[in-house]
Protein backbone atom coordinates (compact mmCIF):
# COMPACT_ATOMS: atom_id res chain seq x y z
CA UNK A 1 0.00 0.00 0.00
CA UNK A 2 1.17 3.53 -0.63
CA UNK A 3 2.40 5.97 1.98
CA UNK A 4 0.32 8.96 0.88
CA UNK A 5 0.70 12.07 2.99
CA UNK A 6 4.27 11.44 4.12
CA UNK A 7 6.39 14.57 4.11
CA UNK A 8 9.97 13.40 3.66
CA UNK A 9 12.48 15.45 5.57
CA UNK A 10 9.94 17.03 7.96
CA UNK A 11 11.95 17.79 11.10
CA UNK A 12 11.61 19.42 14.48
CA UNK A 13 14.01 20.03 17.41
CA UNK A 14 14.54 16.90 19.50
CA UNK A 15 15.10 16.67 23.26
CA UNK A 16 18.86 16.53 22.70
CA UNK A 17 18.83 19.67 20.54
CA UNK A 18 19.24 17.83 17.23
CA UNK A 19 16.70 18.13 14.45
CA UNK A 20 14.36 15.15 14.39
CA UNK A 21 11.51 14.07 12.08
CA UNK A 22 8.20 15.62 13.17
CA UNK A 23 6.00 12.53 13.37
CA UNK A 24 2.82 14.55 13.80
CA UNK A 25 3.36 15.89 10.28
CA UNK A 26 5.11 12.85 8.82
CA UNK A 27 2.36 10.36 9.65
CA UNK A 28 -0.38 10.47 6.96
CA UNK A 29 -3.84 11.81 7.82
CA UNK A 30 -5.42 8.38 7.26
CA UNK A 31 -3.17 6.88 9.96
CA UNK A 32 -3.97 9.74 12.34
CA UNK A 33 -7.65 9.04 11.72
CA UNK A 34 -7.19 5.34 12.59
CA UNK A 35 -5.38 6.19 15.82
CA UNK A 36 -8.01 8.77 16.74
CA UNK A 37 -10.84 6.36 15.95
CA UNK A 38 -9.41 3.59 18.10
CA UNK A 39 -8.66 5.93 21.02
CA UNK A 40 -12.16 7.40 20.82
CA UNK A 41 -13.51 3.85 21.05
CA UNK A 42 -11.51 3.28 24.24
CA UNK A 43 -8.43 1.53 22.83
CA UNK A 44 -4.71 2.20 22.68
CA UNK A 45 -3.32 2.62 19.16
CA UNK A 46 0.22 3.02 17.87
CA UNK A 47 2.23 3.14 14.66
CA UNK A 48 4.84 0.35 14.92
CA UNK A 49 7.55 -1.56 13.10
CA UNK A 50 9.41 -0.66 9.96
CA UNK A 51 7.07 2.19 9.05
CA UNK A 52 7.94 4.09 12.23
CA UNK A 53 11.64 3.25 11.87
CA UNK A 54 11.70 4.59 8.32
CA UNK A 55 9.77 7.72 9.26
CA UNK A 56 12.29 8.45 12.02
CA UNK A 57 15.08 7.98 9.49
CA UNK A 58 13.43 10.45 7.12
CA UNK A 59 12.74 7.66 4.62
CA UNK A 60 9.45 7.12 2.81
CA UNK A 61 7.75 4.12 4.47
CA UNK A 62 6.51 1.42 2.13
CA UNK A 63 3.42 1.01 4.33
CA UNK A 64 2.07 1.94 7.73
CA UNK A 65 1.36 -0.75 10.35
CA UNK A 66 -0.50 -0.20 13.60
CA UNK A 67 -0.88 -2.09 16.87
CA UNK A 68 -3.72 -1.87 19.37
CA UNK A 69 -5.20 -3.55 22.43
CA UNK A 70 -8.49 -4.00 20.54
CA UNK A 71 -9.15 -7.66 19.73
CA UNK A 72 -9.65 -8.70 16.07
CA UNK A 73 -13.41 -9.06 16.44
CA UNK A 74 -13.64 -5.59 17.92
CA UNK A 75 -11.58 -4.16 15.04
CA UNK A 76 -13.87 -5.74 12.47
CA UNK A 77 -16.86 -4.24 14.29
CA UNK A 78 -15.28 -0.79 14.51
CA UNK A 79 -14.25 -0.61 10.86
CA UNK A 80 -16.88 -1.88 8.41
CA UNK A 81 -15.32 -3.78 5.57
CA UNK A 82 -12.26 -4.74 7.60
CA UNK A 83 -10.94 -8.28 7.07
CA UNK A 84 -9.39 -10.53 9.73
CA UNK A 85 -6.36 -11.81 7.80
CA UNK A 86 -4.82 -14.51 10.02
CA UNK A 87 -4.75 -16.18 13.39
CA UNK A 88 -1.95 -13.86 14.56
CA UNK A 89 -4.34 -10.98 15.16
CA UNK A 90 -3.91 -8.91 12.00
CA UNK A 91 -6.90 -7.09 10.54
CA UNK A 92 -6.79 -5.27 7.19
CA UNK A 93 -8.56 -1.91 7.36
CA UNK A 94 -9.27 0.18 4.27
CA UNK A 95 -9.08 3.96 4.58
CA UNK A 96 -8.90 6.54 1.77
CA UNK A 97 -8.18 3.91 -0.92
CA UNK A 98 -5.35 2.45 1.16
CA UNK A 99 -5.18 -0.73 3.22
CA UNK A 100 -3.57 -0.65 6.65
CA UNK A 101 -2.69 -3.67 8.79
CA UNK A 102 -3.82 -3.30 12.39
CA UNK A 103 -2.59 -6.04 14.75
CA UNK A 104 -3.69 -6.77 18.29
CA UNK A 105 -0.95 -6.57 20.96
CA UNK A 106 0.65 -9.96 21.49
CA UNK A 107 2.75 -11.64 24.17
CA UNK A 108 5.88 -13.75 23.76
CA UNK A 109 5.42 -17.51 23.44
CA UNK A 110 7.45 -20.56 22.53
CA UNK A 111 8.25 -21.06 18.86
CA UNK A 112 8.00 -24.72 17.99
CA UNK A 113 9.47 -24.57 14.47
CA UNK A 114 11.97 -21.68 14.74
CA UNK A 115 9.58 -19.53 12.71
CA UNK A 116 6.04 -19.22 14.09
CA UNK A 117 4.67 -19.35 17.65
CA UNK A 118 2.71 -22.54 18.24
CA UNK A 119 -0.05 -20.46 19.83
CA UNK A 120 -0.93 -16.78 20.10
CA UNK A 121 -1.93 -14.93 23.27
CA UNK A 122 -3.10 -11.36 22.96
CA UNK A 123 -1.67 -8.73 25.29
CA UNK A 124 -2.87 -5.48 26.80
CA UNK A 125 0.17 -3.20 26.71
CA UNK A 126 2.35 -1.80 23.95
CA UNK A 127 5.46 -2.43 26.05
CA UNK A 128 4.82 -6.19 26.16
CA UNK A 129 4.13 -6.20 22.44
CA UNK A 130 7.40 -4.42 21.66
CA UNK A 131 9.34 -6.86 23.85
CA UNK A 132 8.65 -9.71 21.41
CA UNK A 133 9.95 -7.85 18.33
CA UNK A 134 13.20 -8.52 16.52
CA UNK A 135 15.45 -5.46 16.64
CA UNK A 136 15.45 -2.35 18.79
CA UNK A 137 14.96 -0.06 15.78
CA UNK A 138 11.77 -2.01 15.03
CA UNK A 139 10.66 -2.10 18.69
CA UNK A 140 9.37 1.45 18.98
CA UNK A 141 5.82 2.78 18.82
CA UNK A 142 4.17 6.14 18.32
CA UNK A 143 0.61 6.83 19.42
CA UNK A 144 -1.37 7.00 22.64
CA UNK A 145 -3.72 5.36 25.07
CA UNK A 146 -7.14 6.75 26.04
CA UNK A 147 -6.52 9.67 28.39
CA UNK A 148 -3.05 10.51 27.05
CA UNK A 149 -2.77 14.17 26.05
CA UNK A 150 -1.03 13.53 22.71
CA UNK A 151 0.67 10.95 20.57
CA UNK A 152 4.18 10.16 21.82
CA UNK A 153 7.12 7.88 21.10
CA UNK A 154 7.41 4.69 23.15
CA UNK A 155 10.99 3.37 23.11
CA UNK A 156 11.68 0.88 25.91
CA UNK A 157 14.76 -0.71 24.28
CA UNK A 158 16.76 2.26 23.05
CA UNK A 159 15.82 2.01 19.42
CA UNK A 160 16.08 5.77 18.89
CA UNK A 161 19.70 5.68 20.08
CA UNK A 162 20.50 2.76 17.79
CA UNK A 163 18.95 4.65 14.88
CA UNK A 164 21.28 7.55 15.64
CA UNK A 165 24.36 5.30 15.58
CA UNK A 166 22.97 3.20 12.69
CA UNK A 167 23.19 0.02 14.74
CA UNK A 168 21.16 -3.16 14.39
CA UNK A 169 20.69 -4.76 17.80
CA UNK A 170 18.41 -7.61 18.81
CA UNK A 171 15.78 -6.92 21.46
CA UNK A 172 16.89 -8.57 24.69
CA UNK A 173 18.79 -11.86 24.31
CA UNK A 174 19.77 -12.19 20.62
CA UNK A 175 20.18 -15.95 20.89
CA UNK A 176 16.59 -16.25 22.15
CA UNK A 177 15.30 -13.91 19.44
CA UNK A 178 16.84 -15.99 16.65
CA UNK A 179 15.79 -19.32 18.11
CA UNK A 180 12.22 -17.99 18.22
CA UNK A 181 12.28 -16.99 14.57
CA UNK A 182 15.24 -17.94 12.39
CA UNK A 183 14.07 -15.59 9.63
CA UNK A 184 15.22 -12.71 11.83
CA UNK A 185 18.83 -13.66 11.05
CA UNK A 186 18.22 -13.37 7.31
CA UNK A 187 16.35 -10.14 7.92
CA UNK A 188 19.33 -8.80 9.89
CA UNK A 189 21.78 -9.14 7.02
CA UNK A 190 19.17 -7.71 4.64
CA UNK A 191 18.53 -4.67 6.86
CA UNK A 192 22.27 -4.10 7.26
CA UNK A 193 22.42 -3.69 3.48
CA UNK A 194 19.19 -1.80 2.84
CA UNK A 195 19.59 0.61 5.79
CA UNK A 196 23.38 0.85 5.81
CA UNK A 197 23.54 -0.27 9.47
CA UNK A 198 26.21 -2.19 11.37
CA UNK A 199 25.16 -5.33 13.26
CA UNK A 200 26.37 -5.02 16.85
CA UNK A 201 28.79 -7.77 18.03
CA UNK A 202 26.50 -9.79 20.32
CA UNK A 203 23.76 -9.88 17.69
CA UNK A 204 26.27 -10.87 15.01
CA UNK A 205 27.70 -13.62 17.21
CA UNK A 206 24.21 -14.99 17.82
CA UNK A 207 23.56 -15.17 14.07
CA UNK A 208 26.78 -17.16 13.63
CA UNK A 209 25.86 -19.50 16.48
CA UNK A 210 22.35 -20.13 15.14
CA UNK A 211 22.91 -19.97 11.37
CA UNK A 212 22.00 -23.63 10.89
CA UNK A 213 18.44 -22.87 12.02
CA UNK A 214 17.88 -21.11 8.69
CA UNK A 215 17.45 -24.61 7.30
CA UNK A 216 14.01 -24.69 8.96
CA UNK A 217 12.75 -21.69 6.99
CA UNK A 218 10.53 -21.84 3.96
CA UNK A 219 12.37 -21.17 0.72
CA UNK A 220 9.73 -18.63 -0.29
CA UNK A 221 10.56 -16.42 2.71
CA UNK A 222 14.30 -16.69 2.08
CA UNK A 223 13.74 -15.79 -1.57
CA UNK A 224 11.68 -12.75 -0.58
CA UNK A 225 14.45 -11.53 1.74
CA UNK A 226 17.08 -12.11 -0.94
CA UNK A 227 15.05 -10.07 -3.40
CA UNK A 228 14.91 -7.16 -0.96
CA UNK A 229 18.61 -7.46 -0.18
CA UNK A 230 19.54 -7.31 -3.86
CA UNK A 231 17.60 -4.03 -4.16
CA UNK A 232 19.94 -2.37 -1.64
CA UNK A 233 22.42 0.26 -2.82
CA UNK A 234 25.27 -2.16 -1.99
CA UNK A 235 24.02 -5.74 -1.65
CA UNK A 236 27.58 -6.84 -0.87
CA UNK A 237 27.13 -5.54 2.70
CA UNK A 238 24.44 -8.11 3.48
CA UNK A 239 25.87 -10.86 1.29
CA UNK A 240 29.27 -10.58 2.98
CA UNK A 241 27.60 -10.84 6.40
CA UNK A 242 25.63 -13.86 5.22
CA UNK A 243 28.83 -15.61 4.16
CA UNK A 244 30.79 -14.67 7.29
CA UNK A 245 28.06 -15.86 9.68
CA UNK A 246 27.40 -19.15 7.86
CA UNK A 247 23.92 -18.21 6.64
CA UNK A 248 25.02 -18.39 3.01
CA UNK A 249 26.23 -21.97 3.40
CA UNK A 250 22.71 -22.94 4.50
CA UNK A 251 20.91 -20.94 1.82
CA UNK A 252 23.28 -21.71 -1.08
CA UNK A 253 26.28 -24.00 -0.52
CA UNK A 254 27.12 -23.42 -4.20
CA UNK A 255 27.69 -19.69 -3.61
CA UNK A 256 29.42 -20.25 -0.28
CA UNK A 257 31.92 -22.52 -2.07
CA UNK A 258 33.25 -19.46 -3.92
CA UNK A 259 35.10 -18.29 -0.82
CA UNK A 260 38.80 -19.10 -1.19
CA UNK A 261 38.67 -19.95 -4.89
CA UNK A 262 41.56 -18.07 -6.54
CA UNK A 263 40.61 -15.57 -9.21
CA UNK A 264 43.04 -13.89 -11.59
CA UNK A 265 41.29 -10.54 -11.54
CA UNK A 266 41.62 -8.06 -8.67
CA UNK A 267 44.88 -8.78 -6.82
CA UNK A 268 44.35 -10.51 -3.49
CA UNK A 269 40.62 -11.12 -4.02
CA UNK A 270 38.98 -14.50 -4.47
CA UNK A 271 35.97 -15.57 -6.51
CA UNK A 272 33.49 -14.56 -3.81
CA UNK A 273 34.90 -11.02 -3.70
CA UNK A 274 34.57 -10.86 -7.49
CA UNK A 275 30.91 -11.87 -7.20
CA UNK A 276 30.28 -9.20 -4.57
CA UNK A 277 31.90 -6.54 -6.73
CA UNK A 278 29.83 -7.64 -9.72
CA UNK A 279 26.55 -7.54 -7.80
CA UNK A 280 27.25 -4.04 -6.52
CA UNK A 281 28.11 -2.91 -10.05
CA UNK A 282 24.87 -4.28 -11.54
CA UNK A 283 22.08 -1.68 -11.86
CA UNK A 284 19.83 -1.70 -8.80
CA UNK A 285 16.77 -0.85 -10.89
CA UNK A 286 17.18 -4.10 -12.87
CA UNK A 287 16.50 -6.97 -10.43
CA UNK A 288 16.98 -9.69 -13.07
CA UNK A 289 20.46 -8.38 -13.89
CA UNK A 290 21.29 -8.03 -10.18
CA UNK A 291 20.28 -11.63 -9.55
CA UNK A 292 22.18 -12.85 -12.61
CA UNK A 293 25.24 -10.96 -11.34
CA UNK A 294 25.00 -12.87 -8.06
CA UNK A 295 24.73 -16.22 -9.85
CA UNK A 296 26.84 -15.66 -12.98
CA UNK A 297 29.86 -17.58 -11.63
CA UNK A 298 28.00 -20.04 -9.40
CA UNK A 299 29.29 -22.92 -11.54
CA UNK A 300 33.01 -22.12 -11.15
CA UNK A 301 33.78 -24.08 -7.94
CA UNK A 302 32.25 -27.23 -9.46
CA UNK A 303 34.40 -27.12 -12.62
CA UNK A 304 37.70 -25.74 -11.27
CA UNK A 305 40.51 -27.48 -13.14
CA UNK A 306 44.10 -26.33 -13.06
CA UNK A 307 43.16 -22.74 -12.27
CA UNK A 308 40.62 -22.61 -15.10
CA UNK A 309 36.84 -22.96 -15.17
CA UNK A 310 35.83 -24.85 -18.34
CA UNK A 311 32.10 -24.68 -19.19
CA UNK A 312 31.35 -22.85 -15.97
CA UNK A 313 28.58 -20.86 -17.65
CA UNK A 314 26.78 -24.07 -18.70
CA UNK A 315 27.14 -25.73 -15.31
CA UNK A 316 26.33 -22.40 -13.65
CA UNK A 317 23.06 -22.13 -15.57
CA UNK A 318 22.03 -25.57 -14.29
CA UNK A 319 22.94 -24.70 -10.68
CA UNK A 320 21.22 -21.31 -10.93
CA UNK A 321 18.06 -22.97 -12.22
CA UNK A 322 18.05 -25.40 -9.30
CA UNK A 323 18.67 -22.66 -6.70
CA UNK A 324 15.94 -20.42 -8.11
CA UNK A 325 13.56 -23.36 -8.18
CA UNK A 326 14.28 -23.97 -4.48
CA UNK A 327 13.74 -20.29 -3.72
CA UNK A 328 10.41 -20.44 -5.56
CA UNK A 329 11.28 -17.59 -7.90
CA UNK A 330 8.66 -16.95 -10.61
CA UNK A 331 9.38 -19.12 -13.64
CA UNK A 332 9.64 -16.28 -16.11
CA UNK A 333 12.10 -14.27 -14.00
CA UNK A 334 14.12 -17.40 -13.20
CA UNK A 335 14.28 -18.27 -16.88
CA UNK A 336 15.62 -14.81 -17.72
CA UNK A 337 18.32 -15.12 -15.06
CA UNK A 338 19.36 -18.63 -16.14
CA UNK A 339 19.57 -17.48 -19.76
CA UNK A 340 21.87 -14.61 -18.79
CA UNK A 341 24.09 -16.92 -16.73
CA UNK A 342 24.35 -19.38 -19.61
CA UNK A 343 25.38 -16.71 -22.12
CA UNK A 344 27.38 -14.24 -20.03
CA UNK A 345 30.69 -15.45 -21.51
CA UNK A 346 29.76 -14.41 -25.05
CA UNK A 347 32.85 -13.52 -27.15
CA UNK A 348 33.32 -10.02 -28.52
CA UNK A 349 34.71 -10.31 -32.05
CA UNK A 350 35.56 -6.96 -33.69
CA UNK A 351 35.81 -8.72 -37.05
CA UNK A 352 32.45 -10.51 -36.85
CA UNK A 353 30.42 -10.46 -40.06
CA UNK A 354 26.96 -8.94 -40.16
CA UNK A 355 25.55 -12.45 -40.43
CA UNK A 356 27.44 -13.46 -37.27
CA UNK A 357 25.96 -10.46 -35.46
CA UNK A 358 22.48 -11.49 -36.53
CA UNK A 359 23.08 -15.07 -35.38
CA UNK A 360 24.25 -13.71 -32.02
CA UNK A 361 21.02 -11.75 -31.67
CA UNK A 362 18.99 -14.81 -32.63
CA UNK A 363 20.82 -16.97 -30.07
CA UNK A 364 20.43 -14.47 -27.23
CA UNK A 365 17.01 -13.12 -28.16
CA UNK A 366 16.34 -9.48 -29.10
CA UNK A 367 14.57 -8.77 -25.81
CA UNK A 368 17.51 -10.02 -23.74
CA UNK A 369 20.37 -8.21 -25.47
CA UNK A 370 20.32 -5.13 -23.27
CA UNK A 371 20.28 -7.17 -20.05
CA UNK A 372 23.19 -9.29 -21.25
CA UNK A 373 25.34 -6.25 -22.00
CA UNK A 374 24.40 -4.77 -18.59
CA UNK A 375 25.59 -8.00 -16.97
CA UNK A 376 28.82 -7.94 -19.01
CA UNK A 377 29.49 -4.37 -17.87
CA UNK A 378 28.94 -5.34 -14.21
CA UNK A 379 31.19 -8.39 -14.66
CA UNK A 380 33.93 -6.19 -16.12
CA UNK A 381 33.64 -3.77 -13.19
CA UNK A 382 33.67 -6.70 -10.79
CA UNK A 383 36.89 -7.86 -12.44
CA UNK A 384 38.61 -4.55 -11.83
CA UNK A 385 38.48 -3.68 -15.51
CA UNK A 386 37.71 -0.31 -17.04
CA UNK A 387 34.05 -0.45 -18.10
CA UNK A 388 32.91 0.14 -21.64
CA UNK A 389 35.84 -1.52 -23.38
CA UNK A 390 36.03 -0.07 -26.94
CA UNK A 391 35.66 -3.49 -28.61
CA UNK A 392 32.61 -4.29 -26.48
CA UNK A 393 31.08 -0.88 -27.14
CA UNK A 394 31.62 -1.28 -30.90
CA UNK A 395 30.17 -4.80 -30.82
CA UNK A 396 27.11 -3.59 -28.94
CA UNK A 397 26.58 -0.73 -31.39
CA UNK A 398 26.64 -3.18 -34.29
CA UNK A 399 24.12 -5.36 -32.49
CA UNK A 400 21.85 -2.37 -31.90
CA UNK A 401 22.09 -1.33 -35.55
CA UNK A 402 20.93 -4.77 -36.63
CA UNK A 403 18.08 -4.62 -34.14
CA UNK A 404 17.00 -1.22 -35.42
CA UNK A 405 17.21 -2.48 -39.00
CA UNK A 406 14.54 -5.06 -38.08
CA UNK A 407 16.47 -7.83 -39.81
CA UNK A 408 14.63 -11.19 -39.88
CA UNK A 409 15.89 -13.15 -36.89
CA UNK A 410 13.36 -15.92 -36.37
CA UNK A 411 10.87 -18.11 -38.24
CA UNK A 412 8.05 -15.65 -37.74
CA UNK A 413 9.95 -12.97 -39.68
CA UNK A 414 10.28 -15.10 -42.83
CA UNK A 415 8.25 -14.09 -45.89
CA UNK A 416 6.89 -17.67 -46.08
CA UNK A 417 5.60 -20.02 -43.44
CA UNK A 418 4.91 -23.71 -43.09
CA UNK A 419 1.49 -23.45 -44.71
CA UNK A 420 3.03 -21.77 -47.76
CA UNK A 421 5.62 -24.53 -48.14
CA UNK A 422 3.01 -27.27 -47.78
CA UNK A 423 0.75 -25.64 -50.36
CA UNK A 424 3.47 -24.78 -52.91
CA UNK A 425 5.83 -27.73 -52.55
CA UNK A 426 3.54 -30.50 -51.32
CA UNK A 427 5.38 -30.89 -48.04
CA UNK A 428 3.68 -32.60 -45.11
CA UNK A 429 4.01 -31.51 -41.48
CA UNK A 430 7.04 -33.09 -39.82
CA UNK A 431 10.83 -32.96 -39.46
CA UNK A 432 11.41 -32.43 -43.19
CA UNK A 433 9.31 -29.25 -43.16
CA UNK A 434 11.05 -28.00 -40.03
CA UNK A 435 14.47 -28.60 -41.59
CA UNK A 436 13.55 -26.57 -44.68
CA UNK A 437 12.31 -23.65 -42.57
CA UNK A 438 15.45 -23.68 -40.43
CA UNK A 439 17.64 -23.73 -43.53
CA UNK A 440 15.71 -20.81 -45.01
CA UNK A 441 16.12 -18.83 -41.82
CA UNK A 442 19.86 -19.49 -41.76
CA UNK A 443 20.20 -18.21 -45.32
CA UNK A 444 18.11 -15.12 -44.65
CA UNK A 445 20.19 -14.31 -41.58
CA UNK A 446 23.27 -14.47 -43.82
CA UNK A 447 21.57 -12.29 -46.47
CA UNK A 448 18.39 -10.44 -45.38
CA UNK A 449 17.77 -9.47 -49.01
CA UNK A 450 16.62 -13.03 -49.69
CA UNK A 451 13.57 -12.58 -47.47
CA UNK A 452 10.90 -12.35 -50.14
CA UNK A 453 8.28 -14.92 -50.99
CA UNK A 454 9.42 -15.87 -54.49
CA UNK A 455 13.10 -16.17 -53.57
CA UNK A 456 12.35 -18.28 -50.51
CA UNK A 457 10.11 -20.69 -52.42
CA UNK A 458 12.87 -21.21 -55.00
CA UNK A 459 15.43 -21.70 -52.23
CA UNK A 460 13.12 -24.17 -50.51
CA UNK A 461 12.78 -26.15 -53.71
CA UNK A 462 16.55 -26.38 -53.99
CA UNK A 463 16.89 -27.38 -50.31
CA UNK A 464 14.35 -30.14 -50.84
CA UNK A 465 16.19 -31.37 -53.93
CA UNK A 466 19.45 -31.55 -51.98
CA UNK A 467 17.71 -33.45 -49.20
CA UNK A 468 16.26 -36.03 -51.62
CA UNK A 469 19.65 -36.43 -53.28
CA UNK A 470 21.34 -37.02 -49.91
CA UNK A 471 18.70 -39.59 -48.99
CA UNK A 472 19.09 -41.47 -52.26
CA UNK A 473 22.88 -41.51 -52.09
CA UNK A 474 22.94 -42.64 -48.47
CA UNK A 475 23.68 -46.39 -48.12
Amino acid sequence: MAANGFEAGVVAPGADGTRQPDLDRAVPPAVHALIDGLVAAGHAAYVVGGSLRDALLGRLPADWDLATDARPGRLVALFPGAVYENRFGTVAVRREAEVFEVTTFRLEHEYADFRRPHRVEFGSTIEADLARRDFTVNAMAWGRRPGDPANALVDPFGGRGDLATRTLRAVGDPDARFREDALRMVRAVRLAATLGFDVEPATLAAITANASLAGHLSWERIGAELEKLLAAPRPSVGLRLAEETGLLAVISPELAAQRGIPQRKVAGEDLWEHTLRTVDAAPAERPVVRLAALLHDIGKPAVLEGGRFPRHETVGAELAAELLRRLRYPRTAAGEVVHLVRHHMFPVDPGATDAAIRRFIMRIGPDRIDALFALRRADDLGSGMTPDDPDTVAFRERVLRELHAASPLDRHALAVNGRDLMAELGLAPGPRLGHVIDELLDRVIADPGLNERGSLLLLAQGILADMYEDEVSSP
